[in-house]
């Protein structure tokens, strides 16, 4: 029978996997009643897929907002439909003799804060269809372009035709349209050939996990690598509530703090841990954003 765990699980996600597959899989490992990703990765890329289960689902939209790091090899001169190895070769162009100092360079000139199109083939909806399915038709939708911010851009290899780099970057960027961007910059034509996640902020050093590894533990053992259910939310403001405070705060009820710094905060109390986010106001009172309720693991 499922049981109630709470924590996050920083799962490398095999190729040829969905997100939701894994997710599913994963809660079958551990037996969770409830799970989720936190930003989905294609079939085609790898890496880091963080998986939310219990209380930790409350805060999967942090994740989900986070800036993103990706080991990325593009294949210049060639074009295919999805802009990825998921459909054919559709154009091939010859490539200029590029050195790897022309790479480099188009890597540090490429816009920092720019607007890009999504693809076609992308999940997002248009009268209640997703663009995909339209592609699939041989019918191109009109879509408007998204801001993005490139955090930064790190050449790694070229070996032609293809370029691989590092790129951290915002919520909302297309890898495969990135590929597509830069090779226009080179006069050129590309598609992503590879991808994987590096990182989801504020994970970026802790252990990946891939299911062999999992499924060779002992249930105990799994529980023990998930992570506290607050371990996204490192950049909210620490506030330890005064013991009177937290049945109040617990029942959604405003609580008086003091004199603190106006913001948000996450809340903790003494024997209880974790409470959850709260906001505090000019007057001093901490109103409560969004709660948890006692946890089995990971606080």
């Amino acid at each position: 029978m499922p049981t109630d765990i709470d924590g996050i699980l920083l799962l490398d996600k095999p190729l040829d996997l969905s997100s939701a597959g894994a997710v599913a899989r994963a809660k079958r490992l551990f037996g969770a009643r409830k799970a989720g990703h936190t930003g989905s990765l294609d079939p085609l890329a790898s890496g880091m897929l963080p998986i939310c289960f219990g209380e930790a689902t409350k805060f999967g939209a942090r994740l989900l907002d986070a800036d993103k790091t990706y080991r990325v090899t593009v294949r210049l001169g060639e074009r295919t439909a999805s802009a990825d190895r998921e459909s054919e070769v559709i154009e091939k162009r010859e490539l200029p003799d590029f050195s790897a100092a022309r790479m480099q360079h188009a890597l540090e000139e490429f816009p920092r804060a720019y607007a890009q199109v999504p693809p076609m083939h992308s999940a997002i909806k248009q009268d209640g269809r997703p663009l995909y399915e339209y592609a699939r038709a041989g019918i191109t939708r009109e879509r408007a372009a998204r801001a993005i911010v490139i955090r930064d851009m790190a050449f790694l290899d070229w070996q032609p035709p293809d370029l691989t780099f590092e790129v951290r970057c915002s919520k909302g960027a297309y890898i495969r349209v990135l590929a597509e961007d830069l090779a226009a910059r080179l006069g050129t034509i590309a598609h992503l050939a590879g991808l994987r996640r590096l990182a989801v902020a504020p994970f970026s050093k802790e252990p990946q996990w891939i299911f062999e590894a999992l499924e060779a533990m002992t249930a105990a053992q799994r529980l023990g690598l998930l992570l506290p259910v607050d371990a996204a939310l490192a950049d909210w403001r620490r506030l330890d509530l005064p013991p009177g405070g937290v049945n109040a705060f617990r029942q959604g009820q405003t609580v008086s703090v003091g004199p603190e710094m106006p913001g948000n905060v996450r809340i903790y109390a003494a024997g209880a841990g974790f409470l959850g986010l709260g906001a505090i106001g000019p007057a001093g009172r901490v109103v409560p954003v969004r709660l948890v309720a006692s946890t089995k693991s990971g606080v």
